[in-house]
């Protein structure tokens, strides 16, 4: 319980830092997956192989989606909060 509330609260900077990060990681991963995209279309494959290499891009593409709106959500909630506490 003491480390938890020693340790447990982040301050607003250390937030802001970590939305920061977490913005510039969705954004390089979104862009490794369109390169990825790009390469795997290159050169001569089988069809198989070019289907299977288009649906793992597209499954991995939907995850990342997913995780991007699960962060848009959280980050919701704590401006929505901090709104909140501003008018109290």
């Amino acid at each position: 319980s003491h480390i938890m509330s020693e340790y447990g609260r982040m301050t607003d900077t250390e937030r802001d830092q970590i939305d920061q990060d977490a913005q510039v990681f969705m954004r390089t991963c979104a862009d490794a997956i369109h390169q990825l995209r790009t390469e795997a279309h290159k050169g001569v494959q089988s069809s198989q192989v070019k289907e299977h290499r288009t649906a793992v891009l597209d499954f991995i593409e939907d995850y990342l989606k997913r995780v991007c709106k699960l962060y848009s959500e959280q980050r919701a909630i704590r401006v929505k909060r901090v709104i909140d506490k501003k008018r109290l």
